[in-house]
């Protein structure tokens, strides 16, 4: 099996879609706004959204960005969306689609990458990454 991970493009939005779908808790995805997202973040510098493919099927995504801060110095980057398609998952798809982009994160000067998870914390830890903060949201 042969993985490729690259930049996403909007020939990939009806697979994204589906993959988005599955990923979403908390919210339901709506294709309109989705259209709507796809588009602008596709358009941003400080975005990152790849693609984990095998063959001509999109299995994965991973969605992140950048941004300056006083804390690190600079700029840190933010993972706010990965998934694998659940038949795919255990593979190392999850952990091409990170190693891809810690490798954006370093090109832009970024000092580290975080995210916030509820399920793969086991993921993490095998892929290098300490818990460190507590996640807390408020939906407005």
């Amino acid at each position: 099996m042969i993985v490729s991970i690259r930049k996403a493009t909007y020939a990939d939005a009806e697979e994204l879609f589906v993959l988005v779908k599955d990923f979403a808790t908390s919210f339901v995805v709506e294709r309109p706004a989705f259209e709507a997202v796809l588009s602008n973040i596709l358009s941003e510098d400080d975005a990152n959204l790849s693609v984990a493919e095998i063959g001509d099927e999109v299995v994965g995504y991973c969605l992140g960005f950048d941004h300056m801060t006083f804390y690190a110095n600079g700029r840190v980057s933010w993972v706010e969306e990965i998934t694998v398609k659940a038949s795919m998952r255990r593979q190392g798809i999850g952990q091409q689609l990170m190693e891809n982009f810690e490798q954006w994160s370093k090109a832009r000067g970024s000092r580290l990458v975080a995210l916030a998870t509820r399920r793969a914390d086991g993921f993490y830890e095998r892929i290098g990454y300490e818990d460190s903060a507590t996640f807390f949201r408020k939906l407005i």
